[in-house]
């Protein structure tokens, strides 16, 4: 039995927040040595049901994913101009390293689980086959998580 919080160990995709997503795809695409895989465009409020900070959250993001490992995803995410954990990070911070995932079971039982420990939830949302949670671990992991849950 993993003795893990979450439950896992396994990090299943690094976080990338840019600019100009179109750019940052064709640079990845030529330093991994693979086709361009395009980006798609994250659903509307009504699918996504998302909150930032608790409140209703609009924003939406250009999304890319690179296989870069048996079970690791590089994701590059261009943010809308609309408040959100990417908007937020990319204007504070500017382009780069944005978050660590894993795939967890319990979405609410694992926040509720980080929440207490300390670490608080940023932004939810619902995506096709599943949810995400942005958890902020920066004072005690020094990184952002984000968690996925798939149906």
């Amino acid at each position: 039995m993993d003795k893990s919080i979450l439950g896992t160990r396994i990090v299943t995709q690094v976080g990338i927040l840019v600019n100009d997503i179109e750019k940052s795809c064709q640079d990845f695409a030529d330093f991994l040595g693979v086709e361009n895989p395009g980006y798609s465009i994250t659903d509307t409020i009504d699918k996504t049901q998302a909150e930032y900070r608790g409140e209703p959250c609009k924003a939406r993001a250009k999304l890319a994913f690179f296989p870069v490992g048996e079970n690791l995803t590089i994701e590059l995410i261009e943010p809308d101009e609309n408040p959100s954990v990417w908007r937020e990070d990319l204007d504070k911070n500017g382009e780069g390293f944005h978050h660590i995932a894993f795939v967890i079971d319990g979405m609410k039982e694992k926040v509720m689980l980080l929440e207490r420990n300390g670490m608080p939830l940023i932004q939810k949302g619902e995506y096709t086959g599943g949810r995400y949670a942005y958890i902020d671990a920066r004072e005690k992991l020094k990184v952002l998580i984000e968690l996925l849950e798939n149906d």
